[in-house]
């Protein structure tokens, strides 16, 4: 039985969109939140390793397998736990030691228009046109109007903490790639599962390598509700949305995800934490949303003309 299925059809993907979107937008807030109280690696370990774990009980009851089989299959699993997993999220928790979760979250909007330019390069199926190219620079140009950079600031702690963020949007869009010509008939609630638990014992083997103790966790309130929510709303529940509102509308609707990310991320941090945003980095947002429609322009099309469809055939009714 799919979730939400008491909810009308026609607000459906929506409802499903919108929490998606409220779930891992406010996760960049509750990273930051966390960080003052517990290790960022660590943090970041113990959070997929449960998550994992959980995923995993979801996947024993929703599918026929639990375990990845042959070559190929762990081939992926490794990739998506390493990349996708580990890099991915121990390089956004280290740069938000330096920038706040909005900045965060607008860098890590670009994901989508550096899958799109490593998949052309990788894949000569996906090559880029001119107009993915275009998209792609306006991706850059975006992260430059967020980081503004100058010649004195180059090298200070939030310089660093930009270019960790941006380096984990790389690692998840190479991921991203590297996985697609693997040959899989893993369930994905499987892969997920398997890919948490393999990022969060890498993590937790590079938080030991970086020195990162459980001693010098501080068990506060703040730390406690800030684990738990990543845990288990922006990570276990939100992944089942994820499943969710992939299975519904497919992959181009869910990567316009990581667009309503930073606003629910800037939103968030001006409740909680005073945090304004300029309007230079609301300009450095946009930009990246446009790069982002250059690039996927086809898939966006047809993804709004299946939705018009989809209404007038409701409306008719």
């Amino acid at each position: 039985m799919k979730l939400f299925d008491s909810v009308p059809s026609r607000y459906r993907e929506a409802v499903l969109f919108s929490m998606l979107a409220l779930c891992w937008g406010t996760s960049f807030v509750a990273i930051e939140i966390g960080l003052e109280h517990v290790p960022p690696l660590l943090f970041a370990g113990l959070r997929y390793t449960v998550a994992g774990a959980v995923v995993f009980g979801y996947a024993t009851v929703v599918t026929d397998r639990t375990r990845p089989r042959g070559r190929a299959e762990w081939l992926a699993v490794s990739v998506a736990g390493v990349f996708v997993i580990a890099l991915y999220h121990g390089l956004l928790y280290l740069g938000e030691l330096y920038v706040s979760g909005a900045v965060a979250a607008t860098l890590v909007s670009t994901a989508p228009i550096l899958t799109a330019a490593f998949a052309g390069l990788v894949l000569p199926e996906e090559r880029l046109s001119l107009g993915g190219v275009v998209g792609f620079v306006l991706g850059l140009v975006g992260v430059i109007a967020v980081v503004q950079p100058s010649p004195g600031s180059l090298g200070d702690d939030v310089t660093v903490g930009a270019a960790l963020v941006f380096a984990s949007a790389v690692a998840f869009a190479l991921g991203s790639v590297f996985v697609r010509p693997i040959d899989s008939e893993l369930p994905l609630e499987t892969l997920q599962a398997w890919a948490m638990l393999v990022g969060g014992a890498v993590l937790l083997c590079w938080a030991a390598l970086r020195g990162e103790s459980v001693a010098a966790i501080d068990p506060t309130l703040s730390a406690l509700v800030s684990y738990g929510y990543l845990t288990l709303v922006s990570g276990v529940f939100a992944f089942l949305l994820y499943f969710e509102l992939l299975d519904r509308s497919g992959a181009t609707q869910v990567s316009l995800v990581s667009y309503a990310e930073p606003v629910v991320a800037m939103g968030v941090s001006w409740i909680a934490l005073g945090y304004v945003v300029d309007s230079v980095m609301l300009l450095g947002l946009v930009t990246i949303l446009a790069g982002f429609a250059i690039v996927k322009r086809g898939a966006l099309r047809t993804l709004l003309r299946s939705a018009l469809e989809t209404r007038s055939t409701t409306t008719s009714k």
